[in-house]
């Protein structure tokens, strides 16, 4: 997505954007936005919990995360979500690194 689309899409992040006439997206009616936004939850689970970290769906409009010393954080979307992750994990969240690569191949099949 470029710069200019997250700019006009109004104060939502583009991933949980509601569909509006002349707009693209998928997520056309509220039970297809709830499902897609469920998928996404699931594959972020997978993800953070390379990091030790737990997320969890806060009301469709933000997320918890959670480590596995008690901490947590409430962030509002995706964007924000990666730097909580690094403060609760204490690391660099590192989406080519090959531990993590390994771990999401290993639960797949």
């Amino acid at each position: 997505m470029c710069g200019l689309c997250g700019v006009l899409g109004g104060p939502r992040h583009w991933t949980d954007a509601p569909a509006r006439p002349g707009v693209f997206t998928r997520n056309t009616g509220e039970m297809q936005r709830r499902r897609e936004r469920r998928n996404r939850v699931v594959q972020l689970g997978r993800v953070l919990r390379h990091y030790g970290v737990r997320v969890e769906d806060w009301q469709a409009s933000s997320f918890v995360l959670s480590n596995l010393t008690g901490g947590s954080e409430l962030v509002e979307d995706l964007a924000h979500l990666w730097a909580a992750t690094e403060r609760l994990s204490g690391c660099a969240c590192d989406p080519l690194d090959p531990g993590l690569i390994d771990a999401l191949e290993a639960s797949r099949g």
